[in-house]
């Protein structure tokens, strides 16, 4: 890594990275906590542009504060460091349960509907046809904590009478798309991953075997010592924006890929489900078997 690329991380990593005009300087400081999931500056293109246009449609000012992995960034909204925060699927239940953060609002996938689904993928000249098959077969899971990709395929697997001890293998990788560039390469005969992921590795030669029920997609986080105003006015200026208007297109194209087709305000508790089973035992990801 060189000088600059050293510099750009400290300041990721630190929340110094400055936004908007001086006009904006006068506003409130938001700060909007993301993981390291992405290279720096990957991350930097992906959600700088997203919180720039906050800046300029809200009553605050918001800067990036990344956490070196999920934990830091679930410690840094539970200590207030943080205001709201993106966690992504593998640290949402934690993120609710154990850091306090409130669903306030979430994106829409790209048929324009606020849901994802867990896809179990096979390559696509694959024997396996159905998910009765998978017994004996060598099968990659995502992250420990992942609700598409670890406690959903669980749960399908045992709804469908196929125990996890009739597989050759069960691997936890860390990210959906290594778990589909594993099962590409040959490496693992079944994976499991977001239904996007699947649907972009598609083109690369996977096939989409069985998927679940759907899922309310992953949310936006509010820390619980957030101003009061916040949320309603991020949801306020994410809500304004209609994928089907071109000048809204053009807002979105260059924000991260799941949040470039708009937002919906959460609706009640329609999270209780998930986290159900994430406590449930012996299958949910929270009953301390991935502690």
């Amino acid at each position: 890594m060189n000088n600059t690329m050293r510099l750009l991380f400290s300041l990721l990593l630190t929340g110094l990275l400055q936004t908007g005009t001086a006009s904006a300087a006068e506003k409130p400081l938001v700060y909007f906590g993301v993981s390291l999931r992405f290279h720096p500056i990957t991350l930097y293109e992906r959600y700088q542009p997203m919180l720039d246009y906050l800046t300029r449609n809200t009553p605050f000012r918001f800067e990036l504060k990344v956490g070196r992995d999920y934990r830091e960034t679930l410690r840094f909204l539970q200590e207030g460091k943080t205001d709201v925060v993106s966690i992504g699927d593998g640290g949402l239940m934690k993120g609710i349960l154990l850091a306090g953060g409130v669903p306030f609002v979430k994106p829409l996938n790209t048929e324009g509907k606020p849901y994802y689904r867990s896809c179990f993928i096979v390559p696509e000249n694959s024997p396996i046809r159905t998910l009765k098959e998978v017994r004996g077969k060598r099968l990659a899971l995502g992250y420990h904590h992942s609700t598409a990709g670890n406690l959903m395929p669980r749960y399908l697997l045992q709804q469908n009478g196929i125990k996890l001890n009739s597989l050759r293998s069960v691997t936890n990788l860390r990210h959906h798309s290594e778990v589909a560039r594993a099962v590409l390469k040959g490496e693992y005969d079944v994976g499991v991953v977001k239904e996007s992921t699947a649907r972009r590795f598609s083109r690369q030669g996977l096939r989409v075997l069985y998927c679940s029920e759907e899922l309310p997609s992953i949310p936006l986080l509010v820390g619980r010592n957030a101003p009061k105003e916040l949320a309603p006015a991020i949801t306020k200026a994410l809500v304004r924006l209609d994928r089907q208007k071109p000048e809204h297109r053009k807002i979105m194209e260059t924000w991260d890929m799941e949040y470039q087709q708009g937002f919906v305000p959460v609706q009640g508790a329609e999270y209780r489900r998930l986290i159900g089973k994430f406590r449930s035992r012996p299958l949910g990801c929270g009953s301390g078997c991935h502690k």
